[in-house]
């Protein structure tokens, strides 16, 4: 009887020390720096890591956490290229932050859930590439850089997410616009939370004509009471995604090589007539220059508020004359009243993509008309027909009559039509596993059925376009 023996051998520690050292990168710094206890082979391999996770919640006395980020660093010296700090606790000593700043460091996040300040003044590396500063972390003092300097000449993506009192915004509009080389930058606010909820009159501007890619998130109205200006100076703009309410005016120079938009442009409450007196309430938001900016696009998502904003605040719609997608979420309570207008405007569309066809329904909709407007839309062209669209996609579908009655508008009159794909909602799915077999093949049983009608009725509607086809996903 032969017996065979069970290698013991650790497959992981075999490995070679540089690949252990990109493992151990990956690791919160305090589990790294205790696997130097397992065994000899492992004993001097920490010192080998290029990244640091430092984060006063992970240590036995938080209130020691500026000497631990001093020590660490002396004792890396320059072999950190990664470092992310992370502090949960108020340190009165400054002097660990500006040990950090000094660093060569390629890679830098800042995190803190209470205030801790940066001195503009320090805030400068010739070594980062990416930098993020956020919640607690926050820019104070005069920007003393003088003309022709520049703070952070290989900085290539820059991340600010920021919280209610972070500081003065034109302070951060300066940092923006002195990093000569920067392709990426997020702007966020986050939520009033752990900070209290402080109001500000005006945001961070953008004006640097090397950025790509531009984040731009501000959802939350205990935010930016009024904001009666928002200026984006980017003409070298591939991407752009902004998310906030609606501006009183936009600054926006035109944006000659956007690829792709997505717009969630929100409404402003309305404002009592005592609150619009002092305080600029009474000046209507215009959107004209931001979608003039983007209309060189040729992929644009539109949120159903952004529909509503297009329609009430857009003094003059410019011609998509590259647009060849447009995607836009509908809702219950906002109409399509634009919709006509971007179909006209974009002579080269080739796809069309609607997440949600209920929407509320008004004369100026691209929808069937009711009975009793049938007189006053008789004799127009409807916009579809012009519409060279040969992609139609429709998410959500619900198969509701007036879901159905929406597809038989757009496939009686869209001519160039090709494909359409539409994906169907499913019915409310029971995963409780105490529900029996036969049950769960009663609701498997409906949910095939219901598929099955709503396939039957969509393809039994009649089609302007000879060509086209019907996909169901």
């Amino acid at each position: 009887m032969s017996v065979q023996l069970v290698s013991t051998d650790d497959s992981i520690s075999s490995l070679p020390d540089d690949v252990l050292g990109k493992v151990l990168s990956l690791l919160p710094t305090n589990q790294a720096a205790s696997t130097s206890v397992l065994s000899k082979r492992w004993r001097n391999l920490f010192h080998l890591v290029d990244s640091l996770y430092l984060s006063d919640d992970a240590t036995r006395d938080p209130l020691g956490f500026p000497d631990l980020v001093e020590k660490t660093l002396s004792l890396f010296r320059n072999k950190i290229k990664t470092l992310s700090l992370r502090s949960k606790h108020k340190h009165y000593s400054y002097d660990w932050i500006y040990t950090v700043l000094l660093s060569s460091f390629t890679e830098l996040h800042l995190e803190s859930s209470v205030y801790h300040i940066i001195g503009i003044e320090n805030l400068a590396s010739n070594t980062l590439v990416k930098l993020t500063i956020s919640h607690g972390f926050c820019l104070a003092g005069y920007y003393p850089f003088a003309p022709g300097h520049v703070p952070f000449p290989n900085l290539k993506t820059l991340s600010l997410i920021l919280s209610a009192g972070f500081g003065i915004p034109e302070m951060y509009g300066h940092l923006i616009s002195d990093c000569p080389v920067l392709e990426e930058l997020l702007v966020r606010y986050d939520p009033c939370s752990d900070f209290g909820c402080t109001v500000f009159s005006s945001s961070v501007a953008v004006l640097n004509p090397c950025v790509k890619r531009l984040t731009f998130s501000c959802p939350f109205r205990c935010y930016l009471d009024h904001i009666l200006g928002q200026v984006f100076r980017t003409p070298g703009l591939v991407y752009l995604d902004y998310s906030s309410f609606v501006s009183r005016l936009y600054h926006v120079d035109h944006m000659s090589s956007l690829v792709e938009a997505r717009l969630d442009i929100l409404m402003e409450p309305l404002l009592d007539d005592d609150d619009s007196e002092d305080d600029g309430g009474d000046i209507l938001p215009d959107v004209t220059n931001l979608v003039a900016g983007i209309s060189n696009v040729k992929t644009l998502h539109l949120s159903s508020d952004s529909l509503e904003v297009f329609h009430l605040y857009c003094k003059s719609m410019p011609v998509f004359h590259k647009l060849l997608t447009l995607s836009f979420e509908s809702h219950k309570e906002r109409g399509w009243q634009v919709v006509p207008l971007l179909l006209n405007n974009s002579p080269n569309l080739e796809t069309l993509v609607i997440k949600g066809l209920v929407h509320q329904v008004t004369s100026a909709c691209v929808c069937t008309a009711r009975k009793k407007k049938k007189k006053i839309m008789k004799g127009k062209v409807c916009c579809l027909s012009t519409c060279q669209v040969k992609v139609l996609k429709v998410l959500g579908y619900g198969g509701t009559k007036r879901e159905l009655n929406q597809m038989k508008h757009f496939l009686g009159n869209l001519k160039c039509l090709e494909t359409v794909k539409v994906g169907v909602k499913s019915l409310n799915r029971v995963e409780d596993n105490n529900v029996s077999k036969t049950c769960q093949r009663i609701i498997n049983a409906l949910n095939k059925d219901y598929h099955q009608r709503i396939i039957n009725a969509l393809t039994k509607l009649p089609r302007a376009s000879s060509s086209c086809q019907i996909h169901f996903f």
